[in-house]
């Protein structure tokens, strides 16, 4: 095991690999510096990040005037860019608030003045048969919404690996299956003790999702405390996708959003999520519970989904806290900075946190040189389902045939995209990460068709990954 004196000294290390770690790595490798990113999963985006409602949010309901409502807003446009560039697939579907009572009626002008207060003016309040004339499927009883035009549907998964792939090709280290246990501030160089070894570095960067006040409480401080929400829903398949062509929410409650119905950029339709306060924080089952409560909330909205069939139920665990904004913040004294209780509008606002925590990071005394040659954005493999997929191009296919042989029938997932995706910059180390590469076994067999080929492709990338050492 390496010991803290024989291990090279970092410049940063950033602990988390979720969205907004692997932001933050990247906009530092923007610059020469030696960075390390890690994370205690064995797989980028592993964590809160991979599992939640993957809308990319204007900030139009964010609380005005918070650090939140900022970074939402400009990482709105910062991600956008991004997806551009990168090939991450969204799909700017819009969105719909329904009101289905007096009160909720009564609530619609003040959410559509907050949106204007955060900088968005392209919200309105239409009537009933608005409404149906933007979802006919709805259930009956509406009285009234708010149109959000400028929501969008966004991979997650594609996300993440995107902006954890861009900080590898530009020369971050990244350290999977490293979990930080203990840490040891020391005058030049902090010593993070990990499961793995000891990994050294002149500046930390906390950006650990639900684990992040742990962290944070071995640097000394006890601003913000975590605790898991689970989130659980249901994701109907394909066929249900014409019931619903944008986000349907409810009027926002204390609690949060509230159950949506959403397409997904996968051609599904997801119904969720619940919000249910936890106390262990790896606990993502699903329950009847849970399932009883939102086949409940989805008769109301739409009724008729419910008639389709679903094809997968999941959940995640997002940060819930005792601190009502963002925390971040940098201690220039022991070089340390934090990005905590980033709730899941951090899909959208990571880009921005991690510009503005550069920006505080640069005050504080780190040296920040910008690079002249770095590599282009990488251009990430497209899973969305309203954009060609490669069994569907003749001239990719005809120049390599694997991208017609397709393995998993119900995604359309090819022997082709499945060998790349275990030949990337970040290769996946288990099925689940495969899953988020590709979209393979995710379909409404669950892999009972496609396992054991999809498997055995993986585990023989596995054991020569060993036999190379790159493991």
């Amino acid at each position: 095991m390496t010991t803290a004196q024989t291990a090279p000294t970092a410049d940063v290390a950033v602990i988390g690999a979720g969205v907004v770690g692997s932001a933050v790595a990247r906009a530092l490798s923007a610059h020469r510096l030696d960075v390390v990113l890690l994370d205690a999963r064995a797989d980028v985006g592993d964590g809160t990040s991979k599992a939640n409602t993957a809308i990319l949010h204007t900030g139009f309901d964010a609380t005005p005037g918070t650090l939140e409502a900022r970074l939402v807003a400009e990482g709105y446009h910062l991600l956008k860019d991004y997806a551009d560039r990168t090939g991450i697939p969204y799909e700017p579907t819009g969105a719909l608030l329904v009101a289905w009572d007096d009160e909720q009626l009564a609530a619609l002008p003040g959410l559509k003045e907050k949106a204007g207060k955060n900088g968005y003016t392209e919200a309105g309040i239409v009537g009933p048969d608005e409404v149906y004339r933007q979802v006919p499927s709805l259930g009956p009883g509406a009285l009234g919404g708010l149109s959000v035009p400028g929501e969008s549907i966004i991979c997650t998964w594609t996300t993440t690996l995107a902006l954890a792939t861009e900080a590898v090709r530009r020369g971050v280290r990244l350290l999977r299956s490293h979990r930080v246990e203990s840490v040891t501030p020391g005058p030049d160089a902090t010593v993070l003790h990990t499961d793995r070894g000891d990994v050294r570095a002149r500046w930390v960067v906390n950006a650990a999702g639900l684990g992040g006040d742990v962290l944070d409480a071995m640097f000394g401080y006890d601003r913000f405390h975590l605790h898991p929400r689970r989130g659980e829903l249901l994701v109907y398949d394909k066929q249900a996708r014409p019931l619903v062509d944008r986000i349907v929410l409810p009027v926002p409650s204390k609690l949060g959003k509230g159950v949506l119905i959403s397409p997904t950029i996968y051609g599904n339709v997801m119904l969720g999520p619940t919000a249910e306060d936890m106390t262990d924080r790896t606990d993502t089952s699903t329950t009847e519970d849970g399932y009883a409560f939102l086949l409940g909330h989805g008769r109301r909205i739409m009724p008729s989904l419910l008639q389709e069939e679903v094809t997968a139920t999941y959940a995640g665990l997002r940060a819930a806290g005792d601190v009502s904004d963002y925390t971040v913040e940098v201690d220039a004294a022991q070089r340390y900075a934090v990005a905590g209780g980033i709730r899941s509008t951090g899909l959208t606002a990571g880009m921005a946190v991690a510009e503005h925590l550069l920006n505080l990071l640069g005050e504080a005394g780190l040296k920040l040189r910008e690079r002249t040659d770095l590599p282009d954005p990488p251009r990430m493999p497209n899973i969305g389902e309203a954009f060609p997929r490669p069994y569907t191009d003749a001239g990719r296919v005809a120049a390599d045939p694997a991208y017609g042989s397709v393995v998993c029938f119900c995604e359309r997932v090819t022997r082709g995209e499945i060998r790349d995706a275990l030949a990337s910059t970040i290769p996946p180390r288990d099925m689940d990460g495969l899953r988020r590469r590709t979209r393979a076994m995710n379909g409404r067999c669950q892999g009972f068709y496609c396992g054991a080929n999809v498997t055995g492709m993986l585990e023989r990338a596995l054991r020569t990954a060993d036999e190379e050492g790159e493991r």
